[in-house]
């Protein structure tokens, strides 16, 4: 491999079973965590352009909490994949709820237009799962600037 500087060697060589980070929650009560993640990148699969979109994630932890720079490193992985908005949507929504096991998740990809087209991915944990969280705590006006 040609040499790689040092952001892009952590970024190609990120393992998600060795490098995906998760803490304990230490917090006997419930509380939501946003982050935004406003330089996500990708291919279209079909014509291989790059896709850019800001990811926001709102979560309830349970157990577990991710640790920021492991989120970043995830999300920057997908930087030289061929993935489709809803795809890419999907595997973080997928990743997150399944290493995390919040009490609540949720995942909003906004991708910048492009050819005149704007698209937005959401997926909510109580769209997916029987066991619904009371979510009328949780403001969405700092989870997307959208409406």
């Amino acid at each position: 491999m040609e040499n790689l500087k040092y952001g892009e060697k952590i970024i190609t060589e990120f393992n998600l079973d060795k490098d995906f980070e998760i803490w304990p929650n230490t917090a006997n009560r419930d509380y939501a965590i946003r982050i935004t993640l406003p330089e996500f990148a990708c291919f279209c699969p079909r014509s291989g352009y790059p896709d850019f979109a800001t990811i926001y994630v709102t979560y309830v932890p349970d157990k577990f909490v991710i640790e920021l720079k492991a989120i970043k490193l995830y999300i920057n992985s997908f930087l030289n994949r061929h993935i489709s908005h809803e795809n890419s949507v999907n595997e973080i929504y997928e990743t997150l709820f399944s290493r995390l096991k919040p009490k609540y998740l949720r995942v909003v990809g906004d991708f910048n237009p492009r050819g005149n087209v704007h698209t937005v991915i959401e997926i909510d944990s109580n769209m997916t799962s029987e066991k619904k969280y009371d979510t009328s705590a949780i403001t969405r006006e700092n989870t997307r600037k959208f409406d």
